[in-house]
Order: structure tokens, then sequence, then C-alpha cells
């Protein structure tokens, strides 16, 4: 094919892709990155580690460190930063002259090193303590990994996580999707930790929330800018405990660079080969670091064209329908800080999106939806300022004061066609707020043997709002908002250290947890979390956390308006009824519904031998016992009276009162060909949100990265996870327990994804092998299964040097499902579904790109 010999010359003429210097001469160059794969350890060992990966040298005072424990340093990181990393918490500096790292206590901190109280308070997340290890199982993304694997948005970024499911919000996710499973208004990208939803996993932007996106409490990943990404952060175990409502699947935490210095510009040029997708994308980051702080600012520019069904041979004859919408988006982010006095700095993270889709939906065989269907065109504008301030008051104790105020609107229009006619033109809006702020302290508790037993604590007040509204069309308006005050508390204790010299217990670690939080108008609720961090020997660690987590309704669930549609009863699955019989269904909100709840437990195997340098293996179990889980109770309403399970949501011998009471207050629309007549309506259905379902979730995660030197400044690293989900749900007392994992529009029971690394210097490449399992498609009789789709990418890099015009360059170039692996097709229940599950399958088929990278 043209492309293919296109890619192998590009390929041959450029050797590939550029990755930061690796090991190169210390003294040269302290700002170049270079990976770390380090446990958690003393503090002695962990610098000297350190400064072995940077090749410098290292002084500090043994009693300096004496009965501290570092955290895990896994990544690619400057010296500085992985130093610094080290060192969070602890009251020590760091500096670095001439390849030699210098480490301070408080005392030397008046020196050139000093930056503020903040420079070095970097907390893992997981946890509100600073140079601590979460019991609980993390994932960390760094940019290089991201760039690496051909990714230029963090909507791509967290599709392509296996423990994350594509879909609940998400770009390309079709009509045929049952709305629970997933849903596109206005082509946001949101994670969907374990399939659990896009309202189940809690997403933060460098520790603030954010406003919601759309109805789903979800959070726009894609309105941030990757190029100011410095890593992703996810902890994929229940968190409520410590962040609060929706953290039940996990929490996510997208941390900002903390300083950069200089200009950066990039242009990245990309296609899908099949046709559709072509895509711009243009970004600029600006920012300068000066004695007391730094400030930049990143801005980002997309746009893509949209996939059409007739680009695809497994969608041909549905004709100009949208697979992927067309897209146009403006990304704007702020992040500085500024030491006000030795012990106090305010810092400041500002964030804009604007962006538009085009995308149609016909409801005919035809494809055309002038015809028959909607053509959708919303645009999405949000933002967000989240200011703090943090302050050493002494004693290793800081305090931060913590604020935010954002905004994020979707206006969804839409246009009704029939005929060739347009039908109906409605212009509407999910329009989000959200304020908040936050006062906590952490610091040093007590000296224990193990080392220093560190609190937090704190408490706050958060408001989200939410208006949704239609100024044509059908009638709706909800303009609501929920208070929430809550306070937390969180406790370290590190019982053994290595330094004891303990015989079989090289670390021994306790932690606990808990909120409370108060809902008026909903429910008060107190949740616990414990862990527990156990090492018989340095070479590996066993990990363990319970805790309860929850969700509070969505206000979308609460106060959607009810909805009565007048239909046949054979449309309900009513047989042997009279030709003129019909029903009533009965959809929408419920503003009597209570939270959500979960028990959740990890358990982990983390193996770092050290006779394998670079070697770690993460082997996790979890279990998530999630009730009172609010769903439209009735998943096919076409069944609702031909299947049993759903008899105590059906009113069969409906009264004239309960009529006239089903249709009061209500949106309604007659399906019927003649008038609404109440002596016909035999049924009424009740399938209006509830808390009704109970699921059990559960798996096996395992990750494992290798790195190794091969010689010659030549590195090879080995990277690969995985995940094993099996769930179930049981949506009322009367219905039996079905499958979710496995099956369609649900995540697979099996996904896992492998990467291979090869760096020389200023090349690189990357390969990448992505596994997604089946599922059964139970809709039909027979079950059939479909779905599995193998693909390979590769990435190749290439940093051009110090001399000529083109010097501090970065080239690069992405092939991604280079075999173009086609979805698995399934069985339609209507003409204009498609016919692949697009919440696991992509119709982005092969895609090519070309990206430049220029420093000034």
């Amino acid at each position: 094919m043209r492309i293919s010999g296109f890619l192998h010359s590009t390929l041959l003429a450029s050797a590939a892709l550029t990755t930061l210097a690796v090991y190169q001469c210390a003294t040269a160059q302290t700002d170049a990155a270079v990976p770390y794969h380090q446990s958690s350890q003393p503090m002695a060992e962990a610098l000297r580690e350190a400064a072995a990966a940077s090749r410098m040298e290292i002084f500090f005072v043994p009693a300096d460190v004496a009965g501290l424990t570092a955290p895990s340093l896994q990544g690619q990181f400057t010296p500085q930063v992985a130093v610094d990393r080290l060192l969070a918490g602890t009251g020590l500096h760091a500096r670095i002259t001439d390849g030699t790292i210098f480490i301070r206590g408080r005392d030397g901190a008046a020196d050139a090193l000093a930056t503020g109280a903040a420079a070095t308070a970097i907390v893992v997340t997981g946890s509100r303590l600073k140079g601590v290890t979460s019991p609980s199982p993390t994932i960390v993304l760094d940019q290089e990994d991201m760039r690496n694997a051909g990714q230029t948005n963090l909507g791509d970024v967290v599709r392509s996580i296996p423990e994350s499911f594509g879909g609940g919000q998400n770009v390309g996710v079709g009509l045929n999707v049952p709305s629970a499973s997933g849903v596109n208004v206005g082509s946001g990208s949101s994670i969907n930790l374990r399939g659990l939803g896009s309202d189940a996993t809690l997403t933060l932007l460098n520790g603030h929330r954010l406003a919601y996106n759309v109805s789903r409490q979800s959070v726009d990943v894609s309105a941030i800018p990757m190029l100011a990404v410095d890593r992703l952060e996810i902890v994929a175990d229940g968190a409520s405990a410590i962040y609060g409502s929706d953290a039940v699947a996990g929490v996510a935490n997208i941390i900002l660079k903390r300083d950069f210095d200089g200009v950066s510009t990039s242009a990245r040029l990309g296609m899908s080969t099949d046709g559709g997708n072509e895509q711009q994308q243009y970004g600029v980051i600006v920012g300068k670091k000066w004695g007391r702080g730094g400030a930049f600012i990143a801005y980002d520019f997309e746009r893509d064209t949209a996939i059409e069904a007739r680009q695809r041979s497994y969608t041909a004859s549905y004709g100009a329908q949208s697979l992927f919408p067309a897209v146009k988006r403006h990304n704007l982010i702020m992040s500085g800080h500024q030491a006000l006095t030795a012990d106090l700095t305010f810092s400041l993270d500002a964030l804009y999106n604007h962006r538009t889709s085009l995308y149609n939906y016909p409801l005919n065989a035809t494809g055309d939806y002038r015809q028959l269907g909607t053509l959708l065109f919303p645009r999405n504008t949000s933002f967000a300022l989240a200011p703090s301030l943090d302050w050493s008051v002494g004693q290793g104790w800081s305090l931060s004061l913590a604020g935010m105020y954002g905004k994020d609107k979707t206006h969804y229009d839409s246009d009704t066609y029939i005929g060739g006619s347009l039908f109906s033109s409605v212009r509407a809006c999910y329009c989000n707020d959200a304020q908040s702020i936050e006062l906590n302290a952490t610091g040093p508790l007590m000296q224990l043997p193990g080392g220093e037993a560190k609190l937090a604590v704190g408490g706050g007040y958060r408001r989200n709002g939410f208006h949704a509204y239609r100024t044509t069309g059908s009638p709706q308006n909800i303009n609501v908002s929920q208070d929430s005050y809550y306070g937390f508390a969180e406790l370290n204790l590190p019982l053994v250290s290595r330094m004891m010299d303990v015989r079989f217990v090289d670390q021994l670690t306790f932690s606990g947890a808990i909120r409370y939080e108060d809902y008026p108008g909903i429910d008060k609720i107190a949740t616990p979390k414990l862990g527990l961090i156990y090492a018989p020997t340095p070479d590996f660690s066993l990990k363990g956390s319970w805790g309860k987590s929850f969700k509070a309704p969505t206000m979308f669930q609460q106060y959607s308006g009810k909805f009565v549609s007048v239909t046949a009863v054979r449309n309900v699955g009513g047989l042997g009824y009279p030709a003129n019989a019909t029903a009533l269904l009965v959809t929408g909100g419920n503003p009597d519904l209570k939270p959500e709840r979960a028990t959740s437990w990890t358990g982990t195997l983390d193996l770092h031998p050290r006779a394998v340098p670079g070697l770690q293996i993460e082997l996790s179990y979890f279990d998530i016992a999630y009730r009172d889980r609010i769903v439209a109770p009735i998943t096919y309403s076409s069944q609702s009276l031909s299947n049993p399970i759903y008899a105590d949501l059906i009113n069969v011998s409906p009264s004239e009162a309960d009529k006239a009471s089903a249709l009061a207050n209500t949106e309604s629309i007659n399906y019927l060909t003649g008038a609404y007549d109440p002596a016909t309506v035999v049924a009424i259905v009740d399938n209006r949100n509830a808390n009704a379902t109970r699921q059990n979730i559960k798996g096996v995660d395992l990750s494992v990265r290798y790195a190794l030197a091969l010689g010659g400044g030549q590195r090879l690293t080995l990277s690969a996870n995985g995940s094993y989900l099996h769930s179930t749900q049981k949506l009322s007392a009367s219905q039996p327990l079905v499958a979710l994992a496995g099956t369609i529009f649900n995540p697979p029971h099996y996904r896992s994804r492998g990467a291979v690394t090869w760096t020389n210097g200023a090349t690189s490449l990357s390969s990448i092998l992505s596994y997604m399992g089946s599922t059964e498609d139970l809709r039909f009789t027979p079950v059939t299964r479909s779905g599995e789709m193998t693909t390979i990418d590769l990435t190749a890099r290439h940093h051009i040097g110090e001399a000529g015009l083109l010097s501090n360059m970065d080239v690069g170039l992405t092939l991604l499902n280079i075999l173009n692996e086609k979805p698995g097709v399934v069985r339609r229940s209507q003409v204009y579904d498609l016919p692949y599950d697009s919440t696991n399958n992509s119709a982005i088929g092969r895609f090519v790109s070309l990206s430049i990278t220029k420093h000034w």
C-alpha cells in the first residue's frame, strides 16, 4: 500500500523517534530526564540509588535521613524532580551543582535552593499525606509513556488503559448502546474504571475537583492539554474515605508540570488510512522559572474530520451516518506558584476549553438523516479556577487552603428531519457549575520505631449546580443545586522499618482514614478505609486495603423530568390483548433517591527483587460489593410485560386514578395514530430511576515493568499490564443475577497492553500490543460472541541536537493499528443500529501521524 511505502521511507529517513537523553553526563546536562525504578526503602538507600541512576555524586548528613522512608519512585524524571519526590514532606531540600546533589535540612533552606513552602509538597494520589506509600495499587503514566504510545490527548490515554472501559461518556459511543452503558453528548471523554460508570470514578486536576460534564457527573479529561501534563496517577480502589463521593471505582489525578522554562511549539498531522479522521493539532507552551516561583501557559488546538459509515467496509451500507463526529477544540491551561515568604506559597491553576462537534443519526436503512433522523451540533465551553495557599507552620506541619470555581456548559443543539424537511429543532443545554473550599493540615504526629507517624485532617464545603433546559421543542427545565459539608482524617503509622533490622519484617506500615459527609436533603455518610503494607524482605511486599465508598445521586437522576410514552401494548411486550390496547411507559428522575454505597478490598503482591535491578511486578486482586445502584430497572422496555422478572414494576390493572396520576405533571408523547383514550390503557410500566441494583465486581490486575541497560548508551524498557474482570448485576429483588463483564456493551473479561521501548541517545522506538477480549451478545438467540481485537502500534521519535536551524527539535512518527484490525460485527435490533460494539471496538482503524516539536 502507498501508506506502507511512505511509512517505511519515513522510518528509514528519520531513524525513529526521539526521547530525552538517557544516562548523559550529568555535569553536562542536569535537566535530562532518566528512568527511575525504585521501591519504597530507607531514605539513605533511596538517595544513593537515585544518584547512581542520575550518574551524580551525592552528599548528605546520615542523621538528617535516619528513620525516614522514601516513597516508591517510578517513571522518567530530571534528577532534581526525582530527588524532590523522594524528599517530599520531610523538610529536607536538594540542590544540584556541577553534577553533585547536596541534601540540606531546613536550617540550610535559606540559600538559593529555597523556592517556597510548597516546592517539594508532592503528594501521591491515594493519600493526603506527603512522602507515604499508598496500600492501594496505583497506575502511573507520565508524559513520556503517553508520547511513546503515540497518544496526543488524554481521551486516547484513558481509553487505552486496560482497567478503564470505553463506555460511559466517551466520544464514538453509538446510538445503539443502552444509556446505562454509554453515551456521547458533546464529544467529551471520561475515565470509567471497571465499567462502573463515568460517575463512579473521581477525576481531579492537581488534586482539585472540577465541574461535572453534561448529565452524568463525569469529568471531561479531553479538555486538558496533554502538553501541560506531567503524569496521570490512577488509584483503582475505593477512595471515598479520602476524597468523598464518586470515588467508588477509584480516583484519577491529572498532575500538571510543576515548572517549565522556555518555549515549546508543536504540530501534528494524521489520518485514518480507510478515510476520515483527518487530524490537525497545534500547540504551544510558554513558561518561566524564577528564584521563588514559576508559571507556564499552554494552548492546544485540534481539528478532526468525521468518520462516516460509508468509509468502513463493515458499515458501508449506512451511508453518511457518523461513526465518529467532526470535532474542533481549543484548550488553554495556566499554572503558577509564587513563594510569598519563606514559608507561604500561593499557587493557581486555570483551565479553559471550547469544543464544537457535528454528527448525525439516521433512523432509516438508507443512512440519510434528512429522510428520517437527527443532525446534532453540540458546543461545549468549560473553565476552572483553582487557587491555593500553602503555609509551613513549623515542626514539619503545613496548612493548605484550596478553592475551586468552575463551569461546564454543553449546548446539545439538534435538528430532526422527516421526508427531507426539517420537522423540529431543539436548543438545549446541560449546564454544570461547581464551587469548593477546603482547609487541611498535615504533619508528623509522633516518632514511632519505624519512623514518623503522620496525620492529615481537614474539612470543607462543596456545591454543585445543574441547569438543564430546552429553549425550543419539548419542555424541560431543571435548575437545582446540591451542597456538601465534610470533614476527614488520615493516619499513617510506620511500625517497623528496615533500619530496625527485625527478622522477617523489612517494613510494616498501617494506615487508616475516615470521612464524614453531609448532603442536606439526601443523607449523612461516614466512610472508613484501612490499609496495611508488610514487606518480609526488601525484595517484595504485601499490601492490603479495605474500605467503604459512596456516590451521591446525580441531579439528573433525581430531577430529570417525568416522561410518559403512550404506546401500543405490544411495544412493551404485551401479548393476547385487544388490537387497540395501549400502555403508559413512565421514565425519568426520582427526587427520593439515596446514595449508592460500596464495600471494597484489595490485596497486592509487589515484587522488586534486588537480584534483577529495574524489574517491578505488581499483582492485585480486587473485590467490590456495590449496592443501591441507581438505574432505570427495565433494561429493554420491549420486554416489560413479556418478561416475568419485571412483574413488580408493572401495574396490569390500573384504575382511572392511576392513569391520571401517571400523566400528571409530565412531558408525554403519543405514539398512537389516534388520540389518547384512557379506556384502552391496560398497563402502566414504571421505569423511573430507582436504587434498585446490586453489583459484584472482582478480578485481577497485573503490571510488569523491566528496564535494563544494553551498553553503548542503549536501553530497553519492557512493560505490560492487564486486567481480568468478573462482574454481575441484580436489577431488582425479583430479577436474577446476570453477567455484566463479558457481555455486549460492557467490559470484556480480559484486556491487556504490552510495550517495548528501545532508546539510543536521542532516538527511541516503541511497539505496543493491545488485546481486547470478546463479549457475548445475549440480546438474541442463539447467543453469539464477537468483539475480540488485537492491535499493534508503532511509534518512532528522534531528537535533533544543538546544532543548526533544526536544533532542539523532536520528530515523531506514529502508526496505530498497523494491521488495520476491524471491529467484530454484531446483530442489530433496529435497522439504523451500528453493527459493532462501539464501547469496546473502535472504527478508527489504521491511523498514521507525523509530529514535530521545537524547543526554543
